[in-house]
């Protein structure tokens, strides 16, 4: 397998060690500006959707499984490893060998201009890894126009891309954005702003009038958003329900709103 281009068998190797360091550490990854991918769905549809993939990195058994997928990429790095080191990098239970090591998305964390009347969803201060990735798989499927993170979790935590089962290569996701900076560029694109809230006193978002678009702002798990920045949204919206249930999943809820946005 001329594509090959080294065989890592130790868990000193360099890569093996730095590879470990970005899965682990937030730190690492802003320093180096890298995050890593697990899992060949992830990795393959990160290479298809052209993601500045630097590195790939396939175990050996699965190597014999994907190496006419693999052969397509030559032109970059993959390093074979050992099943062994495949099992020590792993951030899940059961690895299918194929890991990949990525470059930041540059547009991540520049919000340059929002689309006109555009539909977003804005995460302030959301911080579970699991959610997040299933808010912006959610917003892909719902066709939104990007995802925010103000105040959140870290969008190149592991668990967040896994989660995003690829979606993070496939729709506009911006990091680490200033919520003043969010306000202003939603102004500009003329897109009202409504605060998620557990109130029935708000608005029933059944009943909300999405045709000039929406950015739809979901809080803290436990907290939920601060009186802050509800004040500067243009609107407060619930979602009304029935017996005693008082509230739901930050991600199951974030999906019920996008689909009335996006009705």
């Amino acid at each position: 397998m001329d594509f090959i281009s080294q065989h890592i068998t130790s868990k000193d190797n360099s890569v093996i060690k730095n590879f470990r360091k970005l899965m682990t550490s937030k730190k690492e990854r802003r320093l180096k500006r890298q995050f890593v991918l697990e899992g060949s769905r992830l990795v393959f549809d990160a290479l298809k959707n052209n993601a500045p993939v630097t590195k790939i990195l396939v175990t050996e058994s699965a190597l014999e499984k994907f190496c006419g997928e693999l052969e397509k990429y030559r032109s970059r790095e993959i390093i074979r490893i050992s099943d062994e080191l495949g099992n020590k990098i792993s951030d899940t239970g059961n690895t299918q060998g194929v890991f990949a090591q990525c470059d930041f998305m540059e547009e991540c964390g520049v919000l340059k201009t929002l689309k006109a009347h555009g539909r977003y969803a804005v995460l302030s201060g959301l911080q579970d890894p699991g959610n997040a990735g299933m808010i912006i798989r959610t917003a892909d499927a719902m066709g939104l126009d990007g995802v925010i993170f103000s105040g959140s979790c870290d969008i190149y935590n592991p668990k967040v891309i896994r989660a995003t089962m690829g979606s993070v290569f496939r729709i506009p996701v911006f990091s680490d954005i200033e919520e003043d900076d969010v306000f202003m560029k939603l102004s500009a694109a003329q897109i009202p702003s409504y605060a998620a809230v557990v109130n029935m006193e708000a608005c029933d978002v059944k009943s909300v009038d999405f045709s000039n678009g929406g950015a739809i702002f979901i809080g803290n798990e436990g907290n939920g958003l601060s009186e802050k920045t509800v004040s500067k949204c243009t609107y407060s919206i619930t979602i009304k329900m029935n017996g005693n249930i008082e509230s739901l999943n930050a991600a199951m809820a974030t999906g019920i709103i996008m689909w009335e946005l996006t009705k």
